[in-house]
């Protein structure tokens, strides 16, 4: 089978267009660091937001690490898709607004990024989260007896004088809204941590609901290289001139 023509190419992303079941067989011998995906998560009736079942599955011949955006229904609703994986954590991103169809109940102003792994944990690359105030310094964690969360033996990170700098687990980044090019697109503020956590400098992150193009972006800005896949031409087409430009935009993050 011979390789697909890039939609778009530059020296860190390569998107195709198409989808991603025919995409990925035809890339020969792939083999990226991480994905961070954002799926459609099939809970409207909307023509796009249709769960392609069984596509974490597809994905896990290609890496034993995975971010992957959703909503708690979701995961819910597909737990059995994510069976070839392992759950390490959550990260809750917090948005400026939100929606909510149902007037008797909170309003939702949140998603959530899951991240999976497969195999030994010790041997899947992510890098102690920080934040960006935190000044380098080395620490050491204690390990600890079994216990409700389980034993855990020592380890050690960077973190700022005075004590630990771990970034939240809850990300304040505002939407996209009245500037998004994809319907549920996620800002760098959320993307970009992700990224960082789970490639190496240097890496390659998979994206196969490239959509607006953010984990392309994102691994651009942190010195990482992207394979972005998207089934609809007109997604690529925007997402391949954001890609194209020079300066991007972060958005509000704390």
């Amino acid at each position: 089978m011979s390789a697909p023509t890039p939609y778009y190419a530059d020296d860190a992303v390569t998107m195709y267009l198409g989808d991603f079941r025919e995409v990925l067989p035809a890339l020969d011998a792939l083999a990226v660091d991480a994905v961070v995906t954002d799926p459609p998560y099939g809970e409207t009736c909307l023509e796009w937001d249709t769960w392609p079942v069984g596509w974490p599955a597809v994905v896990a011949e290609y890496s034993r690490s995975m971010w992957c955006f959703g909503s708690f229904r979701m995961f819910l609703d597909r737990a059995q898709d994510f069976d070839a994986w392992k759950l390490s954590q959550d990260v809750v991103w917090e948005k400026h607004n939100g929606s909510s169809n149902k007037n008797d109940r909170f309003r939702r102003v949140h998603e959530h990024a899951v991240h999976w792994y497969q195999g030994d944990w010790a041997s899947i690359h992510h890098v102690t989260p920080t934040t960006q105030d935190a000044t380098a310094r080395a620490m050491r964690r204690s390990g600890k007896p079994a216990h409700w969360q389980g034993e855990y033996g020592p380890s050690h990170y960077r973190s700022e004088e005075g004590g630990s700098r771990l970034m939240r687990s809850v990300i304040f980044a505002r939407s996209m809204h009245g500037n998004a090019i994809n319907e549920t697109e996620k800002p760098l503020g959320v993307v970009l941590p992700l990224v960082e956590y789970s490639t190496p400098r240097g890496g390659v992150v998979l994206d196969v609901f490239a959509g607006s193009g953010s984990t392309g972006v994102a691994a651009k800005l942190s010195g990482r290289s992207a394979v972005l896949i998207e089934k609809r031409e007109a997604q690529c087409e925007a997402a391949a001139r954001r890609l194209s430009q020079g300066v991007f935009d972060m958005g509000e993050v704390t």
